[in-house]
Formats: C-alpha cells, structure tokens, sequence
C-alpha cells in the first residue's frame, strides 16, 4: 500500500520552552544531532548506530554516551553485555558530578549491566578507567577487568563515588585500582569477588572503603593516608585481609567483620599457613593517628588476628594491652551466611550474631545505608553494645526483622484528571529504623523500562486511555534475589472530550494539509499527524473525532479511517462514482500519532476531512440518553431557505453547563445540491461541512457540536430549500461523568458472515448486538454505558430506516442510517448500552438488508 504523509494537525502551536581544585577536562559541546537533556540512555539490545541518547533510541555503548555527558547530567544503562572498555574523560563539579548508573533488573544475571571486554590473559584494559577527572560517580555496574587489566582504575582523579559496584572473579590485578595522586575516592555497597581486591596505591589521599563485602580477596593501602576502611566484610580464604603498608598514617579501620580462616562459614577451620591468614596487618610507618576498633574477627584460623607494627597478636586482649586499640573488637564467630545472589553476592549476618547492634555509628566514613541499601535497624531482643544510635550492625549487610508489605491496587487518582492513577506500597516492622526499609521496581504501562523507588504511594498521569497497569516487586536486598514475582493490577481509564469550532484539516482539493491538488489514487493511504491540540501535545491525546467526506470518486468503494500500526479492518465512508458523502469518524491516536486513511476503490477520490474535537486526559464527561427529536421543519418552522442559518435551543432540554451536543442530523428534499454546516451558536460559518447532499436526498450525519448558551446554529450552504431532523443522542459536560475508552476499529457485526454464509436481516425485525469491551471475557469491567461505532447497511432490497437504541429499552422515534434500494449506507452513532451489554438496530423497511457494524470505542463510568 503507497502512503503519503500530510502536514500535522496544527491549532495552538507548543512552545518549549563551583570551584575545583582539580584541572578538568575540557566539556567538548554534544553533537549538533544529540539534543540538550538531563538523561542520557544507553541499551545495547534496543538501539541504533545513530541513536540520540533518548529513551526512545538510546546510543549502543556506554562510551558513546561518555563522549557527549555534562556536569549534573546522568547516563542510564539499561541491562545488556557491553564488551567494551569505557574511559570516562568528562568531569562533573562539585555540586553536580556526572553519573552512569545501571539500571539492573530484579534478580536474574540477564538483567545485570555487565562492562568489559574480557578478551583474555593478554589483554590490558579495564572495564572503566577514570583518569584525571573529578566528580564522577559510577553506580550498580558488574565490571571485568582484561586480562591484566583491574575492572576499574581510577588514577589521579578525585571526588569519585564507585557505588554498588560489583567485579568479577580472578581479575588480575586487583578488582579495583585507586593510584596517581588521587583524592578523596570513596568504593561503597561494592561486592568484590575472588580475585586481588582493593588497591589503594601511594599518593593517594582520603579514601573510603565501606559496606562492602570482600570475597576470598581483601584490601590493600599503600602509602595512601587518611583511608578509612569502615563497616565491610572480607572473607579471604587464608589470605591477609586488611594490609596496610608503608607509610600511611591516619588509617581508621572500624566495624568490619573479618574472615580469614578455611572450611565452611560458621565452622571454621585452621589454614596451613596460619600467619598469611593475618586480618589485619599495620606496618610501622603507619601506625600513627591510625585506629582499628569496633571490629569482628574470626579466631578460627589460627593467625594473627593483627599485624601491628613489627609484632603479632594471636590473642585479642595482648593486642589491646599492648597498643591500646581495639578495644571494642571482638574476637568470635561472626555467624555470616553466604547469598549466592546470581552476579552480585553478598553475606548477611545470622541474629546471633555478635556483629548485631554493636558498631560504632559515629565513626566517620560510616554508610547512610548498608550494603543491601537498607536502614541500620534495632533488633529488640538484643543489648545495643554500639557507640552513637547504639544499633548499627559490624559488617556490610545490617540484619533485619520480619516485615509485612501492604500493597494497594492502582486506582483513580482523587481530584485528578481523568487519566491521574495513584497506587501505595507500604512496609512494616517491629524493629526501629533510622531510614526507610526496602524499595519497588515498578513499570507503569506506558513505561518501556522499570524504575527504582523508595516504598509509598506514586501518582502517575497516563497519556492515553485504554487498559492501563502498574507492575511491581518489591526488595530488601536491592534486587539481587527475588522475594516475590511482580504482582500487576490494571484498570481501565477513560477520556474526556473537548469540542471544537470545526476546523479543516484535509482537503486534496486545495491542498490543505499538505496533501498535493490531485485526488488519491487506489488503495493508496494518506497519513495525519495529530499535533498539539489547544496546548495538548500529540502523545497526550487518545482519539480525534473528524467529519471525512468522499468527493468526486470515480468509481464506487470506501475510506478507511485508523490509527496508524494498527489493522484496517473496517470502513468508514462508502460511496458511489460521482456521489459525495460525509460521514462522522471517531478513530483512536496510539502510539505514533497519526490517522491513516485509504482509498479503498479502484478508481480516484478527493478527501476533505475537518477536526470536530478530541479526547484527552482533561475535558468533559459524556451522557447519553434515548434519543429524542429537537428538531423536524417539516413539522414546524417550515424548511430552511437557500443560504440561511437558524437556532436551535436546546436549553430545555440539555442541563446547563453543556459544552457540546451530540446530534443525529438528517437532511431531507433538499430541492437543490448543496452542504449543511453545524457549528457553535453566536460563530462565524466555518469552512467546514457536515452534510453534502444533492436534489432530492435524504441524508443522515453525526454531528458533536459545540454549545453555547444553550443553542447550536444550523446553515443551509445551498441555493435551494431543504427540510432539516436532528435527533438528541447525548450531551458533554453539564455534570456527565462518562469517559470515553478507545477500543477499534473492530468489527463487532456482520450479518453476511466471515465467509458471505450469513442472512440479512428480515423487514420490521429486531437483532441484538453485544458490545465489545475491555475484560469483557471474565466479566471484570468496567462494562459499556454507551457504544461507538460506525453503522453501514448494505444490499438492502428495499429504501427503509435503520435504528439502533438499548437493549431492552423503548424503540424510539429516531433514524441512525436512512438508505434506499441496492445502496451501501453507513453512518457513525452513539447508542447507550443496555441489557447484556447489547444494543439492538431495528430494520425499519419492508426489505431485507445486511447489517454492519464497526466499533471504534465504548464510553464508561469514571472509575472512582
């Protein structure tokens, strides 16, 4: 099928609107094809050679988005394996560092942002090396190093935050490498696996090391004053764990639980080489200002619990009568409990635990939250023997209570728009905290990607209505295990409408949007992309209702109207060669924007289409009633004159408040061709038509019009006189509550049958039609009060009336599609809803006819 794609629809345009002390690099200016932004986004599985870094086409690697960041700015990577080594040459400030976060899903070692090349033993390059830059924080990647490459090497760099990093195993020379003169580095809630550990190299100044866990690797300080090593566990496997060498005065070493020894965790066994199994090791010229305290020590090895200086201590109150440190450490079982945790592992505390509530929360360099990004917490069966709060926990992982989650399903936001949803997620325990517990994932629907979240309520506006989600799983362990598997709740959220003075927005007559003067030929479609209406930009607005008219085709067929990517199944104006007929669409905007329509014939038509109004989250609600007759000249006024306007007042019959009426109206003999215009009362005559007739026909039109003050204007665009019906289906505003739910173009009746096996419908008999909804197979609502949708008569043997009303309510007097012998009719309505969600349409004819009809969306109760 060609295509051709108009200009956007286009009303009310939119508008859119520190000192350092280390030398930075200079902040080369983005690309001129990557716009200005906050976030910048990187998923290896979903992207393209020339993504712009937004959510939507996100760049391929992470150093594409290292070429282009600024200070305050932050790089989002979605889960994926980037075989790549990233060098991070951009610098934030102080008060706005410049962050590559990972976006790790829940659990599995699939959802991990995993960095590195890892092409093997002769290679040399980290998964990221920072170097001589400042202001930078690296959060929650699993990194490799290659080879003899550390996973990360930060060098000569300060203010760098390597937060919730994870590295893999046997990296060559150290997990993680801080060197050249760099200052103030702080590694945070990491997880280091078997391999070298943490170096930190001479010159280095004020590094921090806490709330991680070391596994069968430790960490090393050279010449390197002022580190602090503060609340982690190592567990080395028979190997020194905390080595600090030179001169490096000044080191603080407090609340760590430390590991040495072999064998099973909690029995413990002795190493063959117990003085490598030391714990902690100070050499002489660092000695000075340092202090080790409030440390838990495995004794089981059989070395040295400390290496202080030239001496050893094998007995932990020697140690502290000799040197005076360490007088609150603890020479025990530390009762650690292993996690595997897929990629990132870690060790939790059992609740007999010496390490429970007996850190010392003042020491500086202590964690807001420990390794899992929980709060400190008071277990209450416990003596607190800690220093400060009294409960902090030695170790990277603090214990935890048992917790009951309170979740509230997704409802209606109160006071909001019709689109506004809020949900709540709660935790509750018995033990004092001193910080929020656990945290969500949560996708709302219309989010590609989950986010991470403190627990509590969210409020979300969605941009369209339809079926709507909100998917959640909830983690007191910073989602390396699953506690639960998502729990999703959904809901079905409806539209309001805002009316328009009828605007023209095609015509391929005269070019108007930006179609060329030249018909359309066959089965070629033409695309509208729906641009801000009154303000309301495009992604926001979830159906258009347009009047489209087929002109001058020179063959019989029909319009396809849709929403662009989804299916034509449907039709929405029928004509004949020569013959010109309008036909009210209601048609969904999903996600690209734009309307389709298509020349079913084989020959060419003209297609003028103008705006009539929109659903989107703010507007008017809907009711629909039995329609009743406001309007017949052939009973009263008399018929309308050539080229004259008139009245109609419905304020008698509509309540006040009323923004727009929806009207079934009839044009019949009419003693000339001609067009007749329904617009707001007190306006000009707008270049727009609702029905185009010729001498002698009877025609029927949907109109939604405008109100004001209570009457809708009527002109006659005609040389002749004609006789004018309009029928009252419905009302906007005015207190109605109902909101409209995209759900079509579906065909939801067919009375010929998917293979022509079907009968017509016989004269003056009744069919019932069910109305298709969302949940409508388990019955779970919110049912239909009135349906959408475009009715079409074909083959009838005889001229009748077509009328569609409620299931189980009073025939009314009142025509939808007026038709004659052997022609295709069809005419857009709003029928309400009655028993068994149906509706029925009476063939009022002494013919037979074939019924048809497509449903292009439901209206609905607001959802409380």
């Amino acid at each position: 099928m060609n295509r051709s794609v108009l200009a956007r629809f286009a009303l009310v345009p939119l508008t859119v609107g520190a000192g350092l002390v280390v030398p930075a690099v200079p902040a080369a200016a983005a690309p001129a094809s990557v716009a200005a932004t906050t976030e910048w986004y990187v998923d290896s599985a979903n992207c393209s050679n020339n993504g712009d870094g937004s959510a939507s086409s996100p760049f391929c690697t992470v150093s594409r988005a290292a070429d282009v960041v600024q200070p305050g700015q932050t790089v989002l990577v979605r889960p994926g394996d980037y075989r790549e080594s990233v060098v991070i040459t951009r610098s934030g400030t102080e008060g706005a560092p410049i962050t590559f976060r990972a976006v790790n899903g829940p659990g599995r070692s699939t959802t991990v942002v995993k960095v590195g090349k890892r092409r093997g033993a002769n290679g040399s390059e980290s998964a990221f090396t920072l170097r001589g830059v400042h202001d930078v924080v690296l959060d929650g990647f699993l990194a490799f190093g290659d080879g003899t490459a550390e996973a990360v090497l930060v060098d000569g760099s300060s203010r760098i935050t390597l937060d919730r990093l994870v590295t893999s195993e046997y990296d060559a020379r150290g997990a993680v490498r801080i060197t050249g003169a760099s200052a103030d580095v702080t590694v945070s809630r990491g997880a280091f696996r078997p391999g070298n550990g943490l170096v930190v190299d001479p010159g280095v100044r004020g590094a921090l090391v806490t709330a991680s866990t070391f596994t069968q690797s430790g960490i090393t300080v050279r010449d390197a004053p002022g580190t602090k090593i503060v609340g982690n566990t190592l567990e080395t496997n028979c190997t020194l764990a905390v080595d600090v060498t030179g001169t490096s005065p000044g080191v603080s070493i407090r609340n760590n639980i430390l590991e040495t020894a072999t064998g099973p965790l909690n029995d413990a066994v002795a190493c063959e080489v117990p003085s490598d199994a030391t714990a902690i090791a100070v050499s002489a010229g660092s000695v000075a200002q340092t202090v080790a305290d409030y440390n838990l020590i495995e004794p089981a090895s059989g070395g040295p619990l400390y290496r202080w200086s030239a001496a050893e201590y094998t007995s932990l109150p020697e140690f502290v009568a000799a040197t005076g440190q360490g007088a609150h450490d603890i020479a025990a079982t530390p009762w650690l409990r292993s996690t595997d945790a897929y990629d990132r592992p870690y060790y939790e505390i059992a609740p007999n635990s010496p390490a429970v509530d007996s850190a010392d929360a003042t020491a500086e360099g202590v964690s807001r939250t420990d390794l899992l990004d929980n709060p400190h917490t008071d277990d209450p069966a416990k003596t607190n023997t800690g220093t400060g709060s009294g409960y902090h926990d030695r170790g990277a992982v603090e214990a935890q209570g048992p917790v009951t989650v309170k979740a509230l399903p997704i409802r209606r936001k109160a006071g909001g728009t019709h689109l506004d949803v809020t949900t709540e997620l709660s935790i509750t325990t018995a033990w004092t905290t001193d910080g929020p517990l656990g945290k969500v994932s949560r996708n709302w629907s219309d989010e590609s990607n989950r986010r991470v979240l403190p627990l509590g309520s969210e409020d979300h506006r969605f941009p369209r209505a339809g079926r709507v989600c909100e998917a959640h799983q909830v983690s007191l362990n910073d989602f390396r295990q699953f506690r639960e598997s998502p729990t999703t709740t959904c809901l079905v959220l409806g539209a309001a409408y805002t009316p328009l003075s009828p605007k023209r927005v095609l015509d391929t007559r005269a070019g108007i949007g930006g179609y060329p003067t030249v018909p359309i030929p066959p089965n070629q479609a033409v695309t509208l992309r729906i641009n801000p209406l009154n303000g309301v930009p495009e992604k926001d607005v979830s159906a258009v209702v347009l009047n489209v008219t087929a002109t001058q085709p020179t063959t019989a067929g029909f319009l396809q109207v849709y929403p662009e990517g989804e299916p034509a199944n449907s039709s929405s104006v029928n004509f004949v060669a020569g013959e010109t007929v309008p036909n009210l669409v209601t048609v969904a905007v999903l996600k690209y924007s734009a309307v389709v329509i298509v020349n079913k014939s084989s020959g060419t038509v003209h297609v003028v289409a103008d705006l009539q109004g929109y659903y989107s989250a703010s507007g008017s609600g809907f009711r629909s009633v039995a329609p009743s007759r406001v309007l017949d000249t052939r009973s009263a006024g008399g018929s309308f004159a050539p080229n004259t306007g008139r009245a109609v007042d419905l304020s008698g019959r509509i309540p006040s408040g009323v923004t727009a009426v929806v009207l079934n109206v009839t044009v019949t003999e009419p003693t000339t061709s001609g067009v007749l215009t329904v617009h707001p009362y007190g306006t000009a005559v707008p270049m727009a038509s609702n029905l185009n007739f010729v001498a002698g026909q009877t025609i029927p039109n949907l109109v939604m019009v405008p109100v004001v003050n209570g009457k809708v204007s009527i002109q006659n665009v005609s040389s002749g006189r004609t006789h004018v019906v309009a029928d009252l289906s419905g009302w906007f505003g005015g207190g109605a509550t109902d909101v409209f739910v995209p759900y079509g173009p579906r065909r939801i009746h067919d009375s010929r049958g998917a293979a022509g096996e079907g009968w017509p419908q016989a004269p003056f008999t009744s069919s019932g039609v069910p109305v298709s909804y969302l949940d409508s197979l388990n019955k779970t609502g919110p049912v239909p009060t009135a349906v959408v949708a475009n009715l079409t008569v074909t083959a009838p043997t005889r001229a009748g009336v077509l009328t569609a009303h409620p299931n189980g309510s009073v025939q009314p007097t009142a025509s939808n599609v007026n038709y004659v012998a052997g022609e295709t009719a069809s005419n857009h309505a709003i029928v309400g809803v009655g028993e068994g969600e149906n509706i029925v349409l009476f063939n009022n004819s002494s013919g037979y006819t074939h019924l048809i009809v497509d449903q292009a969306g439901y209206f609905i109760a607001a959802a409380s």
